[in-house]
């Protein structure tokens, strides 16, 4: 190594390709995380310390996260029961061969017998078919999920075949607010207020009765009108009111899946700006560690307070065993 007389020749090369501390390490990822762009992170890390760190060093750090997630998705569930699931996908853009797929991003929240929120999966599937939601709820299963007493989602075929197979003494609750949309779609911008507030007054009551007396009315009321949007209505109002066989003070968040809508606008706003990853396991490890920072302060606040009749007693022995060999 040569040194001159004043001590001032810098190792340009050995500066510029040393290993970076561990702070800045997790400097990089906080920004990674937080949405700024490879570039951005190269820009930046270059203007404080000559040091240009591209997207391989950025990979590669990112990478960390991977180990903690393999952990997180095989961790047991067992010892508490979670009466409530909300099932539900959004897409993400992944290079595939020579082009580009949308792949599927399965994520499963469930609410525990004490009331408070718990992410339970994130899956990257290639689809949302029934087999994928199905492989999802037997791996949840296996690892100890048990309890469960309604699932929520949307109006979709696979999750409905999957619940019904892997969960079958659970009941379906169709979420609410894609219900009045797909009922909306069907009726004129000039009559779409007056049909809206009339659909939102069924699911504002806590009794089944007085709900399903003023469905009655609402087909009475417009079937003439709008026949496809009545159809609509009443082929699925059925399995939008099931929630209101649980406690009243649930109803408000059990008829929809809201809490997967911010979920899945926090993982689109963090995505936008990778666009299309490069690989699938990119994209699960990005989604997934998205997921679970947004949902870090769930276990601060109750989002249900559980009674004893939204509380089911730990299985038997005999319901274990049926369980086991089913």
């Amino acid at each position: 190594m040569p040194r001159d007389r004043e001590g001032e020749f810098v190792r340009e090369v050995f500066e510029r390709y040393k290993r970076m501390s561990g702070d800045v390490e997790e400097a990089i990822l906080e920004m990674y995380l937080s949405g700024i762009s490879v570039r951005k992170i190269a820009r930046v890390t270059e203007a404080l310390s000559e040091v240009r760190v591209g997207k391989d060093a950025v990979s590669r750090i990112a990478s960390r996260l991977e180990e903690q997630h393999k952990e997180w998705r095989e961790r047991s569930l067992e010892g508490k029961a979670y009466p409530y699931l909300y099932l539900d996908a959004t897409y993400l853009k992944v290079s595939w061969g020579a082009g580009v797929s949308a792949m599927a991003l399965l994520v499963c929240v469930g609410v525990d017998e004490e009331g408070f929120r718990e992410v339970l999966a994130v899956e990257v599937a290639g689809s949302e078919k029934g087999t994928a939601y199905a492989s999802l709820l037997r791996s949840l299963i296996d690892r100890g999920l048990w309890g469960v007493r309604l699932v929520v989602s949307d109006d979709h075929e696979g999750i409905k075949s999957a619940v019904a197979g892997e969960l079958p003494g659970a009941e379906w609750q169709r979420c609410t607010v894609h219900f009045e949309r797909n009922i909306l779609a069907h009726v004129p911008t000039s009559s779409m207020a007056e049909v809206a507030e009339d659909l939102k007054a069924i699911f504002k009551v806590r009794r089944a009765k007085t709900a399903r007396a003023l469905a009655e009315e609402f087909s009475e009321l417009y079937a003439k009108r709008f026949p496809k949007a009545v159809a609509l209505f009443e082929a699925g109002i059925d399995d939008a009111l099931t929630y209101l066989s649980c406690p009243g003070s649930h109803h408000a968040k059990l008829r929809t899946t809201n809490m997967l809508e911010r979920l899945f606008k926090e993982i689109k706003r963090r995505t936008r700006v990778v666009g299309v990853f490069p690989s699938e396991t990119s994209a699960s490890t990005l989604a997934t560690a998205v997921v679970l920072r947004s949902s870090e302060e769930w276990a601060l606040r109750r989002y249900l307070t559980m009674d004893a009749r939204s509380r089911k007693a730990k299985p038997t022995i005999f319901e274990t065993l049926t369980r086991t060999l089913s």
